[in-house]
């Protein structure tokens, strides 16, 4: 297993975005470059950690975040919905409630809307499994960013906020 604590030296520094940047001959931001370099590397290593974290629970980030969806929602969501909810395809989450069916995390059933569709829902053993993970869970969350002061945090969930709005920046035409 790798270890994922912070490694200042494999960070890219100012000067290797300006020398980049010179090599290339463009006319960019060193500084804003270096920060969305290092958002991306930083979210790289976090995926990294958060299987290696939710795998202790025989979990994936994205079956974790299925059941939580589940649980927030009143336990039973039709998989379209989840999708949106989850922002990936109907096949990713027919793929993450096939593997959590078959540990009788979740169930599908007709729904009782239409009777033509399925529903997903939540078994008292995914409850449970979520409840039993909380304690240790959230308190890594908390020692992810104990580093920070509350009012650092509060600034950092705002700028998360502004960035995840120009996320589109990367992957327009």
């Amino acid at each position: 297993m790798r270890n994922e604590d912070a490694n200042p030296g494999a960070a890219p520094t100012l000067e290797q975005a300006r020398k980049q940047i010179e090599r290339y001959g463009l006319d960019a931001d060193p500084q804003a470059v270096l920060v969305a370099v290092r958002l991306m590397a930083t979210g790289a290593r976090l995926v990294r950690a958060s299987e290696v974290h939710f795998s202790r629970s025989g979990l994936s980030t994205g079956r974790y975040r299925l059941l939580v969806d589940l649980e927030d929602s009143g336990g039973e969501k039709s998989p379209s919905q989840l999708a949106k909810s989850l922002d990936v395809s109907r096949a990713t989450v027919t793929g993450l409630v096939s593997g959590l069916e078959r540990e009788g995390l979740v169930a599908r059933r007709a729904s009782a809307e239409d009777g033509r569709g399925a529903v997903v829902v939540l078994t008292a053993r995914g409850a449970r499994q979520l409840r039993d993970m909380a304690a240790d869970h959230f308190a890594r969350l908390e020692s992810l960013v104990d580093g920070l002061t509350a009012d650092e945090r509060g600034l950092f969930l705002d700028l998360l906020e502004r960035i995840t709005r120009r996320i589109g920046a990367l992957t327009a035409e």
